[in-house]
């Protein structure tokens, strides 16, 4: 590699690799983010769980869905590194405030193309195809993360690909965003609340999407559709608190 090695040489030395080689390192960074997301979880968990304890419990089936949605979001991925290589994503290396309001874009358009997404799932005949099987999980566990129907593993990944398509961004943007979607993801699925309600109800905290906030989706499947925020449901009538 050369000497003055930054993210646009490591993308170019990636983009010279065998096509195999590549599938599998981008494999392995989506087990190793699955590994993370079970990791902290369980850690958060056991610490913050009521008396009496209980420990996840993960079966056969969730681990097999588990792997399925793991090689989807490695083809997501690939599309998406196939996307910059040729041309069609866009990206900006510059290290200014630039990162910050990217970011901030990213976030809130992502939180509201994924918004009516859920949405529009909800409301017609594709959730009991597609998205009932994330429903079944009441009190959702770390792992229901990636407990997905395929076709919605591939429609969150189209909905992100074509953001980035339309629009250039970032790279430490799109990293930082990347690396705070698993936090939410993680967030929305412990199954338990580690934020103590004073916390939750600072002023810009009140309107994000906390764990208790998604849980209560999953308990009440006509509220709560947003991911990062709770402003869209504000918004359209379907927040719950």
């Amino acid at each position: 590699m050369p000497s003055d090695f930054n993210i646009i040489n490591a993308l170019n030395y990636l983009a010279q690799l065998p096509a195999l080689l590549l599938w599998l390192i981008f494999l392995m960074e989506n087990i190793m983010i699955t590994i993370l997301v079970l990791f902290f979880g369980k850690i958060i968990h056991q610490k913050y769980s009521e008396a009496p304890f209980v420990p996840y419990h993960y079966v056969a089936r969730e681990w097999k869905i588990c792997a399925w949605t793991n090689i989807l979001n490695t083809l997501v991925t690939y599309a998406g590194f196939k996307l910059w290589e040729h041309g069609y994503v866009i990206i900006g290396i510059d290290i200014s405030l630039i990162i910050i309001t990217d970011f901030l874009l990213l976030f809130i358009a992502m939180d509201f193309l994924m918004f009516i997404f859920h949405y529009c799932i909800h409301q017609t005949f594709l959730y009991k195809i597609v998205h009932q099987l994330h429903h079944q999980a009441i009190n959702p566990k770390p792992i229901d993360l990636f407990i997905l129907h395929p076709l919605e593993t591939i429609s969150f990944g189209a909905l992100w690909l074509i953001l980035l398509t339309l629009f250039h961004f970032n790279i430490y943007s799109v990293i930082i965003y990347l690396i705070i979607n698993v936090i939410f993801g993680l967030a929305g699925h412990l199954g338990i609340e580690p934020l103590p309600v004073k916390v939750r109800s600072l002023p810009l905290i009140k309107y994000l999407g906390t764990s208790s906030f998604h849980h209560n989706h999953h308990l009440k499947e006509e509220y709560n559709f947003g991911f990062y925020t709770s402003i869209w449901d504000r918004l359209f009538g379907t927040f719950k608190s």
